[in-house]
């Protein structure tokens, strides 16, 4: 008790200070975005270049968020603009086309930018939306073929898109121009976000700050008793308070079983004593979102068991943060983390051995798949991060995978303890061995999920860890628990 006193007073001086109102970050300047579009259209001889950027909610719920390639190029954060940008003869252009003012609309959701508004907003000379298609084809008709930017919600949809407006945009242009030549600039687009500038960082930099403080008052306010959604409200409370635009994701609030769901996020479930939550959240902060996981003792304390897995996950996250730098791979932070997981597991006897496998339906590796994918089944290592919580990273394309300065990404090892899962393994006798092995050693451990996640970002420098001012060792994350909740909206506390 008195080594746990002495811990809290050491840690208390350092949390409050981390409470004190972050600093504000740079803005991203209108040269900047200048430059991402004379750098997208070096990249071409000619053309015309169109890209869309959201539209208004039908709803108005969610809220409007810029695309996040329609945002790397212009910065203009509102909606159903279109971008077009020209280059032939070696001069270039752009012009953003925005919808005419509607006042009695913008009565009801207030005033917007138009079209004669748009060059003081961005730099960019603007036009009205219904002289797009006039214009485009004016253009066309020179002979300059046609670029596109997809307007869908992820770039992973890119090659399948079919019904957005830029889509359909390009398709009515093909069928009036049969012959015309159709590109898309997407992954283009995709590996030039990839490499973040100073004034990115500080904006991921800001929203990391924000994660880490809706983090802490999550620490504090967890109880038994408490509903998952009351967590959740408190995290995204902190991030509207401390400027976070809206939650970069949608919030992971797991408690018991729910631990156990990578993107669980039903977030309805009280949490029970004795139990474990994984909260899985982090803010948007001017369109760059952090991401940031921690994983809490419902009670306060850590259980033997519970310590035990999540100090496994922490030494793999410090095993692959230790390989991080320039010019090394990927692959081999990768291992480091893996190596330390299966060697953990085995020594907690949930695996026969840290190269152990087991039959699969599943397509792993000639022999079989690794025993320790049953509980560390997704990447240690994580993605990058920027105007998308999975954002494009250097390391993705360079050869063996190394990092460079400009990558920002997360390093987010787990484990997940689920006995249910040896209930669907194939019937085969090298199968029905571990089961009768590791059944027992499972139930012991069930329901404990764990997972742990940082931002990370490689500069001139070394490497940063953006999302340290929330605590990841165990005994930091019991001190801060510790602390008195703090009262709630409506009143009260967490549980109560």
């Amino acid at each position: 008790m008195h080594r746990f006193r002495a811990l809290l007073k050491s840690v208390l001086p350092a949390v409050a200070a981390a409470a004190l109102p972050l600093h504000l970050a740079a803005q991203i300047a209108p040269a900047e975005y200048a430059a991402r579009r004379e750098a997208l259209l070096a990249r071409m001889d000619s053309g015309v270049v169109v890209a869309f950027g959201n539209v208004e909610p039908v709803d108005f719920w969610p809220t409007f968020a810029q695309h996040p390639a329609f945002e790397y190029l212009t910065g203009f954060g509102e909606p159903d603009a279109a971008l077009v940008l020209v280059k032939r003869r070696g001069a270039s252009s752009a012009r953003i086309y925005v919808p005419p003012h509607n006042f009695r609309s913008e009565q009801f959701s207030g005033p917007r930018v138009g079209p004669a508004e748009v060059q003081a907003a961005t730099g960019i000379p603007g036009g009205e939306l219904k002289e797009l298609r006039g214009a485009v084809d004016s253009l066309l008709a020179s002979g300059l073929p046609l670029y596109t930017l997809s307007d869908v919600p992820a770039y992973e949809y890119t090659q399948a898109d079919s019904l957005t407006r830029g889509s359909s945009f390009a398709a009515a242009l093909g069928r009036a121009r049969p012959g015309l030549r159709v590109e898309s600039l997407d992954s283009v687009v995709f590996q030039m976000r990839a490499r973040k500038s100073p004034a990115e960082l500080a904006l991921l930099r800001r929203a990391a700050e924000i994660s880490a403080a809706a983090h802490r008052e999550a620490m504090r306010a967890l109880a038994p008793g408490c509903n998952e959604g009351e967590i959740q409200a408190v995290l995204e409370g902190t991030f509207r308070r401390m400027g976070g635009e809206r939650p970069g994701y949608g919030s992971i609030v797991g408690s018991g079983p729910n631990a156990l769901a990578l993107h669980y996020m039903r977030n309805t479930r009280v949490a029970r004593a004795g139990e474990v939550m994984v909260i899985d959240a982090a803010t948007s902060y001017q369109h760059y979102v952090a991401d940031v996981t921690r994983t809490l003792p419902v009670s306060g304390r850590f259980t033997p068991d519970q310590r035990a897995i999540y100090q496994l996950v922490l030494d793999a996250q410090t095993a692959f943060v230790k390989e991080i730098a320039p010019g090394k791979s990927f692959f081999d932070a990768f291992n480091a983390g893996e190596r330390v997981v299966a060697a953990g597991l085995a020594r907690l006897g949930l695996v026969e051995a840290p190269d152990a496998l087991f039959d699969s339906s599943d397509p792993c590796r000639p022999g079989g798949c690794r025993q320790a994918e049953l509980f560390a089944w997704h990447g240690y290592g994580g993605h990058g991060i920027g105007l998308e919580v999975h954002d494009a990273a250097q390391y993705y394309a360079r050869p063996n995978n190394v990092f460079a300065p400009g990558d920002v990404f997360t390093v987010e090892p787990g484990i997940y303890v689920t006995p249910s899962r040896l209930d669907r393994l194939p019937d085969t006798p090298r199968n029905r061995a571990m089961i009768a092995r590791l059944r027992p050693v499972m139930q012991r451990y069930a329901n404990i999920g764990v997972r742990i996640e940082d931002d990370y970002a490689i500069t001139a420098n070394g490497v940063e860890l953006l999302s340290g001012g929330v605590p990841s060792a165990p005994a930091a994350v019991e001190a801060l628990m510790a602390q008195p909740s703090p009262p709630l909206p409506g009143g009260g506390t967490c549980g109560s």
